[in-house]
């Protein structure tokens, strides 16, 4: 198993040196269990040369089988930990970049009170890197954006949350723009991979070829800053509300109806034997998801609507 494991890095990683750090073992020592697994299979399954490495066709094929083999092992441990209650051990939850300042830290207050026995061990990363890493049996389960739409994976849907305008302080008189005229505005999105991007460009009924001429951050705070430089105009979330604006002069407006807005839900393998416990743990989540656009919400009281009133 420790072979796979170290094996499954090196294919991860395509270099020994960031396979090592990943692993938290020496390099030469990587070199070595890699040749001791050859040896015991009688075959090469690494073309070694410069920093890179390749996998020869029989450690293509051995990849794929080792990510399954490791992905069952840790199936496996679930089993036995499904038998526990409450909730205890490890539980390796991903989120993505457009939720974690805001919803995470909740999470981890309210899982603790609730699951003290929990070791929660939070990844932060695009829509993507989360399915792959589930698929791959590296995490457990994870907050994201639905659909996803995996044949493999389990959604659960949690709450739903509008997206507000953020524009300029000086433009707050001006009238809220539709879609059709945001589209000749400067708007700011987040570069390409997070899913929050592909949802504005949706609302702004805008192809991924129209969008190469937007200005691009890579972060909802990068965005409302380059807002309260002058240099455009960005749509976030609700829940992003307080935590982004605080410290920014812009206005935040709701768009008219029919708004804007995203289904936030929690993923996992149909095959966990975790799936009661990651249920029950969905539930704190949606109740988290809930008290965090709550706060928003009051936070937001003075915000203009489409309709001029407050939002």
């Amino acid at each position: 198993m420790r072979h796979l494991r170290y094996f499954e890095a090196l294919a991860k990683h395509g270099h020994f040196g960031r396979a090592a750090a990943a692993c938290a073992i020496s390099q030469p020592a990587l070199s070595l269990q890699m040749k001791e697994l050859e040896d015991l299979l009688g075959a090469p399954l690494i073309e070694r040369g410069g920093r890179q490495i390749r996998l020869t066709s029989l450690g293509e094929a051995f990849a794929s089988r080792a990510t399954d083999i490791l992905c069952a092992v840790d199936e496996l441990g679930n089993l036995a930990r499904a038998s526990f209650r409450p909730l205890a051990g490890r539980l390796r939850i991903g989120i993505i970049p457009t939720v974690a300042p805001y919803l995470l830290p909740v999470i981890i207050q309210t899982l603790a009170k609730r699951f003290p026995g929990v070791d929660l061990r939070p990844r932060e990363a695009v829509t993507q890197k989360l399915v792959d890493d589930l698929i791959g049996g590296r995490l457990d389960t994870a907050v994201v954006a639905l659909p996803v739409s995996e044949p493999s994976l389990h959604e659960e849907a949690l709450f739903n949350e509008e997206f507000v305008l953020v524009r300029p302080h000086q433009d707050a008189s001006k009238p809220v723009p539709n879609p059709e005229a945001l589209r000749e505005m400067r708007l700011l999105l987040l570069e390409e991979g997070h899913c929050f991007r592909d949802q504005a460009l949706s609302f702004c009924k805008m192809s991924s070829s129209e969008s190469h001429d937007l200005m691009e951050g890579s972060s909802l705070t990068t965005l409302v800053q380059m807002v309260d430089a002058g240099i455009g105009v960005t749509l976030i979330p609700q829940m992003a509300i307080s935590l982004e604006t605080g410290s920014a002069n812009v206005s935040v407006v709701r768009l008219a109806a029919p708004r804007p807005s995203r289904t936030i839900g929690m993923i996992w393998r149909k095959t966990n034997p975790l799936s009661d416990q990651l249920t029950n743990v969905a539930n704190l989540v949606r109740g988290a998801g809930t008290a965090v656009r709550h706060v928003d919400a009051f936070g937001a009281a003075a915000v203009g609507t489409a309709d001029g009133q407050g939002g």
